[in-house]
């Protein structure tokens, strides 16, 4: 094996890994749960924790997973670290920062600027991951966008027309591209873009339902994989909502209907679950995947934020919906998602969804891009500091523009 490059997307909830050859043919993935998330599914009460003398171990909960990833990576191509000979991580700013062992309390309140903006090499040893290379973190652009975001306009240059790029993920990462300059901003989304938080969600894999239809007044499935479902992850979730929106089964404000609201033999999906009813598509010995009132209340609030982020980056930049170029669209959601299913849930201005396309793995896609290149570094923090973030959270306008974004309409 020849000389290998290595990159890591450190998610809120997900940590993934790649192995490239020094000419950029993949020959390894690996993926796992984040496990920070005993201390909480958020950054926020991750950084409290952190504040609150949790610090040290959050960073070792985070270097335990990074390591794991390293050991199935080099076991699936047979080698050792020895043969990595360069490395490099993106992540929002709080996993930067947790990683780094850096102070979070300037990133958890007002103006959300950090001293630490990384872009900058991590000694492995002293950090403890198990490599032989130091570890380059990508340049946070503010308290709120991080390297993750900027891997992803790093790994897919804008149109020359504006051009809109949505990162789907528990900080969702927004980047509106006028022509001429960027506005970035995020907003707080949780985990239910992966399924973290549903009921009977899961990371893609196998056994995850990706899709999800209705044909003669029955659920039908496409698992990852093939063979009977474990769990749904993103792309399912978003699939279910818009099929079950359209159905009828789930009202325009997001309430899940009663059985006996629905006259078709739909209404069979439709279980009591305590006060509220619950939409239960499978069922057997092993698996139950049931959709509760807090799950579709989960994804409303998340669907809602990015839906507003979106219109004030527009109204913010003077840009149309339909001035729109492109919008591109990144984030573990599991797979790429049908125009209906975006469609369905309202998650964007529906002008814009024909221009919609999925980036699959595009952060690592832009990590490649650094590791790559002799410059790649140097090109890193020029984007970097030619992003110009734009705070959203608690201000009138996104407050305005959350509220009138809720609905499935």
């Amino acid at each position: 094996m020849s000389r290998l490059l290595l990159g890591f997307d450190l998610g809120t909830t997900s940590l993934i890994g790649r192995l490239w050859t020094e000419d950029g043919q993949v020959v390894a993935d690996a993926s796992l749960a984040n496990p920070q998330q005993e201390y909480g599914a958020d950054v926020i009460a991750r950084m409290e924790a952190a504040l609150g003398g949790q610090a040290a171990e959050l960073q070792r909960l985070l270097v335990d997973g990074i390591n794991l990833l390293v050991a199935d990576l080099l076991v699936q191509v047979d080698a050792g670290a020895e043969q990595i000979s360069a490395a490099a991580a993106a992540a929002n700013p709080a996993i930067s920062l947790l990683l780094a062992g850096q102070s979070v309390e300037r990133v958890l309140r007002p103006p959300y600027r950090p001293d630490y903006l990384a872009g900058k090499l991590l000694e492995s040893q002293p950090l403890g991951v198990n490599l032989q290379v130091p570890l380059y973190l990508l340049p946070l652009v503010s308290g709120y966008v991080g390297g993750d975001l900027l891997a992803v306009l790093l790994g897919s240059q804008p149109d020359t027309r504006p051009t809109l790029y949505v990162d789907l993920g528990t900080n969702a990462e927004l980047a509106l591209w006028d022509g001429e300059g960027w506005l970035v901003s995020s907003v707080a989304a949780g985990p239910a873009f992966e399924a973290g938080n549903l009921s009977c969600g899961m990371r893609y894999g196998f056994g995850a339902v990706t899709e999800i239809g209705i044909v003669r007044d029955r659920f039908t499935f496409t698992v990852a994989g093939g063979g009977m479902p474990k769990g749904i992850c993103g792309s399912g979730l978003f699939s279910l909502l818009s099929c079950a929106l359209q159905a009828g089964l789930i009202t325009a404000d997001g309430r899940i209907r009663s059985a006996n609201e629905i006259d078709s033999n739909l209404a069979r999906y439709l279980v009591a679950d305590g006060e509220a009813y619950a939409l239960q598509i499978y069922r057997d010995a092993r698996t139950c995947l049931r959709l509760t009132q807090d799950d579709v209340r989960a994804f409303q609030l998340a669907k809602g934020a990015v839906l507003a982020g979106v219109n004030c980056l527009l109204e913010r930049k003077g840009i149309g919906d339909d001035q729109l170029a492109s919008v591109r669209i990144a984030g573990a959601l599991g797979g790429a998602l049908p125009t209906s299913a975006l469609k369905g849930v309202a998650m964007l201005p529906e002008i814009v969804l024909e221009k919609c396309r999925f980036l699959p793995g595009v952060v690592l896609t832009g990590l490649l891009t650094v590791l790559q290149h002799q410059e790649g570094r140097e090109s890193a923090k020029k984007l970097a500091s030619r992003l110009n973030p734009y705070p959203l959270s608690g201000t009138p306008a996104f407050e305005k523009a959350f509220i009138a974004s809720l609905d499935f309409s």
